[in-house]
């Protein structure tokens, strides 16, 4: 199904519902607490910054807001420089998938060509990266203040947990494809995107890092014909604002998990992934197939990275 497209002043919910046809039943613009004016910036759109890609993901930040991210099948991991040059950081990344900064501005990844969770020091990225897990399954990951790493593992319906001691053990089982990953600012929740259901799922991270109360937090569109959401990488703001890439758009829900609007696709192919970044973090940049995408915005991401 292809969507109407209009100007960004106008992708309020009210009028947003009203374009995308065959997603369902709008739900009423009234009381909704975050919407997309609040986010969104007049004649501001998605901007074509690189290109040339097979397969973008894994889009993250350090502590300057630069963004880097995976080409999974050409097994690179990249830098986009704010002039839009893009140069190769890691050229053997054995099909690295998910990224995030975390503490000492190391960069945590997904290596799934040796089922790896692996640490890269960016400064000396020729480096063999430490490892942090073996013998595993991995899809994208999160990385709390503290080290701790969270990873979904799709093959097994699984979210693994890998402290900064190295204790490595399963924390949840039985989301149907537990895909993007990501914790609310505060790090006391995380949330699992599955895109085979229209729900994100949230847990309590306890203090031990187990999580507790499962539930389907968040309810998304879905798109007639499509299998599944397609829900993948997400994002946050410093509002509790979350973003979560699928096969609708990107989609935007406020802090009590209801749907503020969704931004529509940049291009027809997959979009993949969000993040923010920028020097004030208030960039959305998005990988879509072969196209990094941007845009600016009135919100402001959390930096995980210190």
């Amino acid at each position: 199904m292809r969507y109407a497209r209009m100007k960004s002043s106008h992708l309020t919910l009210f009028t947003l519902t009203l374009a995308l046809v065959g997603l369902g039943t709008a739900s009423s613009a009234t009381g909704q607490d975050m919407p997309l004016s609040q986010v969104l910036i007049e004649g501001q759109d998605w901007e074509l910054v690189a290109s040339g890609f097979k397969y973008t993901e894994g889009p993250a930040v350090d502590a300057r807001g630069t963004l880097y991210f995976s080409d999974v099948p050409n097994s690179s991991i990249l830098k986009l420089a704010d002039s839009g040059r893009v140069s190769t950081i890691i050229e053997n990344s054995e099909r690295t998938n998910g990224l995030m900064f975390g503490p000492g501005q190391r960069l945590y990844g997904c290596r799934n060509g040796l089922r790896q969770i692996v640490a890269w020091s960016v400064d000396d990225a020729k480096t063999d990266p430490t490892v942090l897990a073996h013998d595993v399954s991995s899809n994208d990951l999160v990385v709390t203040r503290s080290g701790d790493v969270y990873f979904t593992d799709p093959k097994n319906h699984q979210v693994w947990l890998v402290t900064a001691s190295g204790e490595k053990r399963v924390v949840d089982t039985g989301i149907g494809f537990p895909n993007g990953i990501i914790m609310w600012p505060d790090q006391k929740t995380l949330v699992v995107a599955d895109s085979t259901s229209p729900h994100l799922w949230t847990f309590r991270v306890d203090a031990d890092g187990s999580l507790a109360y499962k539930q389907p937090y968040y309810t998304l569109r879905m798109v007639a014909g499509k299998e599944g959401s397609g829900a993948d990488g997400m994002t946050i703001d410093t509002k509790g604002r979350l973003y979560v890439a699928t096969h609708a758009g990107l989609q935007i829900f406020d802090t009590t998990g209801r749907m503020s609007g969704v931004l529509l696709l940049p291009q027809t192919k997959r979009l993949s992934n969000v993040t923010f970044g920028g020097p004030n973090m208030s960039t959305l940049y998005v990988t879509s197939t072969d196209k990094i995408y941007r845009r600016k915005t009135k919100a402001t991401g959390v930096r995980f990275a210190k």
